[in-house]
């Protein structure tokens, strides 16, 4: 694992492609026979990304605080976004975009210094040798459709793994990804998808590509999708969550979540040690929806007045000893306790073994006091901290930084009879 991404925190992921023409859900609305796929593939003549700015996307990102972003340069409809040479379905040859999308987007990121992620589906239910291109359930409409998966024809299979391979082997080789989120792999098994041989092709040729879980046993992180585990997986991980319902663009999707909300997933999912890749869908003009953006740029705004307790930190105290997330700075000598609703009279912390030197509000610098009480030989007693004013308060969450004597120490026991 990339130490760059254990202390990214942020991440956005941009769901972009043709199906934001009819505002229709991304390749699943043919696959689940929501609409026809005459009808789905017909959107191609109307993608023009006739707005398309890269940079304006780029400046958005660092302004919401992300320090990468990943791109679909590829979802399960086949559709590229890039000039492949493997097959033809792409926006360069068949949309009146008519222009490889990718470039544009990793030159940008890096200037503004953001890590560049691609997703790319291992799927591809447009292609000619690619089973299961239609929900098993349905009246099959698709003509490219083939048998259900594991029955295909064993030469066709080659050819289609050996199709996945040429584009993926594209991406490493012209775009440099720092990170590859692949996506599509539960319809066959790891050895079925060749993976370890995909896993050979990318880091051979960019051993310092970061891969998710859908590489499966050589994926380097866990990424649970549109809901804060309860339990932190093992290893590093990234909580996938859409800033409204939707990963694409869908023109009647406007029940967005608020800054308020996104502070709370970012700051619960930092607290467990995962980052947050959050989705917007940008329309096929290429423009984010203001509304997206508007929570984007919420989030960037929380994240700069408390940056000290985002970057840099590690995860916080475990459930039970603070009634909300923390993090802990990375030499564990500083607590950060976020508080989602404003302070009452005191806040406690239970379990905590260290001194305190003194505790500060987050953006505005106040101290205020603490003190301990209880507590038996090796059992320590709770620690009070004294509420902050009314200007102290942030309108989405507070955070107190709890300088400590020494490194982090809890007690976990279970108390003295």
């Amino acid at each position: 694992m990339q130490p760059w991404f254990r202390d990214a925190k942020l991440g956005v992921f941009v769901h972009y492609g043709v199906y934001a023409v009819d505002g229709v859900p991304e390749s699943w609305s043919f696959y689940l026979g929501q609409v026809p796929h005459d009808r789905y593939m017909r959107q191609l003549d109307g993608f023009t990304a006739s707005q398309y700015d890269p940079r304006a996307w780029a400046d958005l990102f660092a302004r919401a605080g992300a320090r990468y972003a990943v791109l679909t340069a590829r979802h399960h409809d086949g559709v590229a976004l890039w000039d492949t040479a493997h097959g033809d379905l792409d926006v360069v040859r068949h949309t009146p975009a008519g222009r490889d999308l990718i470039s544009g987007y990793t030159d940008a990121l890096r200037e503004r210094g953001l890590k560049v992620g691609l997703y790319y589906s291992h799927s591809d239910w447009n292609h000619p040798d690619y089973a299961s291109t239609r929900h098993p359930s349905l009246d099959d409409d698709n003509p490219y459709s083939a048998a259900a998966p594991g029955t295909e024809d064993p030469e066709a299979w080659a050819r289609y793994l050996d199709y996945r391979d040429g584009q993926v082997r594209e991406l490493v080789e012209r775009f440099r990804p720092d990170l590859l989120w692949f996506d599509g792999e539960w319809e066959r098994t790891e050895e079925q998808w060749r993976m370890g041989r995909l896993a050979e092709l990318i880091l051979s040729g960019n051993p310092g590509t970061v891969l998710n879980a859908r590489m499966l046993s050589h994926g380097d992180y866990a990424t649970p999708e549109q809901g804060v585990p309860l339990q932190a997986p093992d290893g590093p991980w990234e909580l996938c969550l859409t800033v409204n319902d939707s990963w694409g663009f869908q023109h009647d999707d406007h029940n967005h979540k608020s800054v308020r909300q996104l502070v709370r997933y970012f700051t619960e999912t930092i607290g467990m040690g995962g980052n947050l890749l959050l989705d917007v869908g940008p329309r096929e003009d290429g423009t984010v929806p203001e509304a997206q953006a508007e929570r984007l740029e919420g989030l960037g705004e929380w994240i700069a007045r408390h940056s000290q307790a985002v970057y840099g930190t590690v995860a916080g105290l475990p459930a039970g000893h603070h009634y909300g997330p923390s993090t802990v700075s990375a030499d564990r000598r500083t607590l950060y306790l976020m508080c989602f609703d404003p302070p009452r009279e005191t806040l406690s912390v239970r379990g905590l073994r260290n001194r305190i030197r003194r505790v500060t509000v987050l953006g505005t610098g106040t101290e205020v006091g603490h003190r301990v009480t209880g507590g038996l030989h090796d059992v320590p007693g709770v620690t009070w901290i004294e509420a902050p004013g009314p200007k102290d308060v942030d309108e989405y969450a507070t955070v107190l930084a709890v300088e400590l004597d020494g490194e982090l120490d809890l007690y976990r026991g279970t108390g003295r009879d």
